[in-house]
């Protein structure tokens, strides 16, 4: 990263990477810190310098000559649960205020803390800083003292969770008014009128089918019983619609289709099928609920869990956004799991999707006609998903509940509590040491509440 007037007409003045070495980072926080302004005695180094998971950035010029650097991690030396801090913020006097190197380093800074996951960015600056950081973006949370001097809590405004839910939700509001059953608005599948049948449709991106069709095959399975599972049916069968450039590549589609449909034991009742044209695969699935759950079932109070399948691994080709827990699993650990909202019989009920747990969440909250408070450190996680990663991806198998649950076995798959509905609308973040922050704003989806 450079600052950009130098790099567009020749050599950058400074370029910022990761600093392994450290010591001259070191050296120049302690003339800054404690030799020019006193903030220390004899040492500014803490705790945080310690951690190994603590990334140091710096600004080096041509010669290698270090001009300045920053210092972030996550918040405290429990589990990175997605909370991060910046810190120890230095540019050599020297050039300080010529170059642009505090808000190139500030800026270099967030952009490390996001890639890593991070869902909060918080950082402590003198006063005189403040108003810097306030002009790069940064939010103002409350006064505090430093080492005895005034300084300012500021916080950078993360929005990947609300950027998510709007760009895969937001338009279904105005696209499908007037179509949505009443009382089942924004929910998984829709009962079919004078039947205990549910019936449930998805289409995969088109995409995935052309650069990976066995997947695609398999996951037009999986998110049909998923989404039958979230409303409490058991699958009964299934039609699919499959296209592709020809007969080979629309086989190894069908292969992984007719792969999921054996481990999940529902049926292939029929389908559609056409060469010759762009890839697509689109399937609906019949399921049977003599007591559907709907999503929008939940109130203010109801307690919220998480059950999720945590095993397996990222899916190649798709880090960080679609996590692979079923492939590998057996059939009769397939079909505890999605006969898991059937028995445990909540108030409400969703099927994680492509918006994420935190989107998904917003999606039941929105259907309630409330908000929602998620705990962050409290959502299962697997040890190889950042939380960032984790709250937007696909997660293969989870569903989030509303409401007390009877005992039922979940299979392979772990809950737990981690947040609650409350009045309002939206969701935000809780963090252990109480705060809260904005994920979601408002509705998701722009359905509203379902009503009967």
């Amino acid at each position: 990263m450079t600052d950009l007037a130098p790099a567009l007409t020749g050599t950058p003045s400074f370029v910022i990477s990761p600093d392994d070495d450290r010591r001259d980072y070191h050296r120049l926080r302690r003339r800054v810190f404690v030799d020019e302004q006193a903030l220390f005695t004899g040492d500014d180094r803490d705790e945080a310098d310690d951690d190994p998971r603590t990334v140091v950035l710096v600004a080096r010029d041509s010669g290698g000559t270090v001009l300045g650097g920053v210092r972030l991690g996550p918040a405290g030396p429990g589990p990175d649960i997605g909370w991060w801090n910046g810190g120890r913020l230095v540019v050599d006097p020297a050039v300080r205020g010529t170059r642009g190197i505090g808000p190139a380093l500030i800026r270099a800074a967030c952009a490390h803390a996001e890639s890593a996951g991070a869902l909060r960015f918080d950082a402590t600056v003198q006063h005189r800083w403040e108003a810097m950081f306030g002009r790069l973006g940064w939010q103002r949370v409350r006064r505090t003292v430093v080492a005895g001097r005034p300084h300012t809590r500021m916080r950078w405004p993360i929005r990947r969770l609300h950027d998510l839910a709007a760009a895969a939700k937001s338009p279904l509001g105005d696209l499908v008014h007037g179509l949505a059953p009443a009382g089942w608005a924004g929910d998984d599948g829709a009962p079919v009128p004078g039947s205990d049948l549910i019936a449930a449709c998805d289409a995969i991106l088109p995409s995935m089918v052309e650069r990976d069709p066995e997947w695609a095959g398999w996951c037009a399975v999986l998110v049909n019983v998923n989404d039958l599972a979230a409303m409490g049916a058991a699958p009964v069968g299934l039609l699919n619609a499959v296209a592709g450039r020809d007969a080979a590549f629309v086989a190894r589609v069908l292969t992984g289709l007719r792969r999921a449909a054996q481990a999940y034991g529902v049926p292939v009742l029929g389908g559609h099928t056409q060469l010759g044209v762009p890839a697509a695969l689109s399937a609906t699935a019949l399921g049977r609920a003599a007591h559907p759950v709907p999503g929008g079932g939940g109130r203010p109070g109801h307690r919220i869990r998480l059950t999720a399948d945590l095993g397996g691994r990222w899916r190649p080709g798709y880090q960080g956004r679609q996590w692979d827990s079923t492939s590998r699993r057996s059939p009769a650990e397939l079909q505890e799991m999605t006969g898991f909202v059937g028995a445990a019989r909540p108030a409400a009920a969703k099927d994680v999707s492509m918006a994420g747990i935190a989107g998904t969440l917003g999606m039941l909250a929105e259907a309630s006609g409330c908000g929602a408070i998620l705990d962050v450190a409290a959502v299962p996680r697997p040890a190889a998903a950042t939380a960032g990663d984790w709250l937007t991806c696909f997660p293969g198998f989870a569903m989030l509940t509303a409401g007390e649950l009877r005992a039922a076995p979940s299979g392979p798959a772990v809950t737990a509590g981690c947040g609650e509905l409350v009045a309002g609308q939206g969701v935000q973040l809780r963090w252990p040491d109480g705060e809260l922050t904005p994920a979601i704003g408002g509705g998701v989806t722009g359905l509203g509440t379902a009503t009967s």
